[in-house]
């Protein structure tokens, strides 16, 4: 089996007030914020173009269900498809099916202390 987890795609979380929140990060620390957040982009190792999403959300969302936590971290990860099978053979729970959009797949699942992690199989060039 490849690498399971290869880097951090993402930081998500609640927020009374997501418009705001984002634009104090921008006034503050310098974030170049968007509708979504703010997009760090890096290189890997090899050199490949690879981001990394921090993202607020209004704080009645639903997409960190069935999670009650107040954040939900994405993993970049390689070979989603197969990672879940051996997490579901490992007693994991997997939250959901595997989504795909142009920018790579998602699947997600749910750590012992009831933390959502979305997995993440990136398609870098897609942001290019």
């Amino acid at each position: 089996m490849k690498k399971r987890v290869t880097g951090l795609g993402g930081f998500f979380f609640k927020s009374k007030d997501p418009d705001n929140t984002k634009e104090w990060y921008k006034t503050h620390l310098g974030l170049n914020t968007d509708q979504y957040g703010c997009t760090f982009w890096w290189k890997d190792k090899e050199g490949n173009d690879c981001s990394t999403q921090w993202s607020p959300f209004k704080e009645d969302t639903t997409y960190f269900q069935p999670s009650e936590k107040q954040f939900m971290m994405n993993f970049r990860v390689e070979n989603l498809k197969e990672l879940l099978a051996a997490l579901k053979e490992e007693g994991v729970t997997i939250v959901g099916e595997i989504e795909e959009y142009d920018y790579g797949k998602f699947g997600w699942i749910m750590d012992p202390e009831g933390n959502k992690l979305e997995l993440w199989e990136p398609v870098d060039k897609a942001f290019l």
